[in-house]
């Protein structure tokens, strides 16, 4: 089976993309799963079981959405394959710019929309850095000169990677993806595989449930601003 991991800031046209970019692959009589994951609720999968795709839901919680899919990601692999399934696409929640949910190996496509500004690439790290295909959305509500502008941009950030322009609402640019989705490296297992890049740090008392504000109650990986000598 080919596994996909698609990610991208929230509100991005995530979902959008799959979705134009599923229609050209089921032309092509392929069997599409779908595992959609984010953070308190979804509506999504009923778009996906619209289209008479099968998929699967997860709910991150009060958890972190990217530890989350680590967690859970191998799981829905073997469901995949239990079902027959010839591509699995993984939806990521919208994530922040430090996530990193790409796996070594395995096609890794990020979303994007242009309305986030000129400097947003610079400000995503391994979701953007690391990826396979960088999408670029929302690309008509832009002048040509910002799309250029925008795309300069992210190949600053990643020139490995390759950058397309899809429209969510007409599909146009999502065959280009769909190829890519169809040309993806087969796998049916991913123990012992490696994320890209590691994850963001955790593990202090605002992540075991503390809610009070002071140096007293701040335990375990905390982080402080330098704010140099204070004065009285």
């Amino acid at each position: 089976m080919r596994l996909i991991t698609v990610s991208g800031p929230p509100s991005s046209g995530k979902t959008s993309v799959i979705l134009k970019t599923i229609e050209y692959l089921k032309a092509e009589a392929l069997k599409i799963g779908i595992v959609k994951f984010d953070c308190l609720s979804t509506y999504d999968n009923l778009l996906y079981e619209k289209m008479g795709i099968p998929v699967m839901v997860g709910l991150s919680g009060n958890l972190c959405p990217d530890h989350f899919f680590i967690s859970n990601i191998d799981d829905c692999m073997r469901w995949g394959v239990r079902e027959g399934m010839d591509i699995l696409v993984s939806e990521s929640a919208g994530l922040c710019n430090r996530c990193s949910p790409h796996i070594k190996d395995i096609t890794a496509v990020c979303v994007i929309d242009c309305l986030s500004g000129v400097h947003t690439p610079k400000k995503i790290g391994p979701m953007l850095k690391l990826a396979d295909v960088v999408v670029i959305t929302k690309g008509d509500i832009v002048s040509q000169a910002e799309r250029e502008v925008f795309s300069f941009r992210v190949k600053q950030a990643n020139p490995r990677a390759s950058v397309l322009f899809i429209n969510g609402i007409t599909g146009q640019g999502a065959y280009d993806l769909s190829v890519s989705f169809r040309n993806a490296a087969w796998v049916d297992s991913l123990d012992g595989k490696r994320l890209r890049f590691s994850m963001p740090a955790a593990l202090c008392s605002y992540c075991l449930g503390e809610t009070k504000i002071g140096e007293d109650y701040q335990t375990g990986n905390v982080k402080k601003m330098d704010f140099g000598e204070v004065k009285a």
